[in-house]
């Protein structure tokens, strides 16, 4: 018996070695690819109050967020809420930005320069980045 249970171990062992890029490739359907994907999630309150308006915002997306990711990109309005640093819940009208990654090295970052630019213009604590994989088809 204990043979038999050792090589079934060894067996299993091999299939936690497949591919999960080969994997997810196989349950994508036709004419999706497997890609991941990531949202970034902006506050607009500065301090207290709101204070990231519409047109820094749009001057935010072209100038740090499009340049670094041309080929495109989702923006949505989000309600956010999260504590801060100093244990206060902070509820504020926020953004939320849907990239698919190409693969290409430097996209991580280049997440991270958006997430910094953003955080230092504004002065946000932090930035929330939210990865996935995903089936997708242009």
């Amino acid at each position: 018996m204990r043979p038999v249970l050792v090589g079934l171990i060894f067996l299993l062992a091999g299939c936690a070695s497949i591919n999960t890029e080969d994997t997810a490739r196989a349950a994508c359907p036709s004419g999706l690819a497997p890609r991941t994907t990531v949202d970034l999630y902006f506050g607009r309150n500065i301090g207290p109050s709101p204070g990231v308006s519409d047109a820094d915002w749009a001057r935010f997306v072209d100038e740090e967020i499009t340049p670094r990711f041309p080929a495109g990109l989702s923006v949505s309005e989000v309600a956010g809420q999260w504590r801060g640093d100093d244990g206060v819940i902070i509820r504020e009208p926020s953004k939320a930005v849907l990239i698919v990654l190409s693969g290409e090295d430097g996209e991580y970052a280049r997440l991270d320069a958006i997430r910094d630019a953003y955080r230092k213009r504004f002065g946000q604590e932090s930035v929330m980045l939210v990865q996935r994989q995903a089936c997708v088809g242009f």
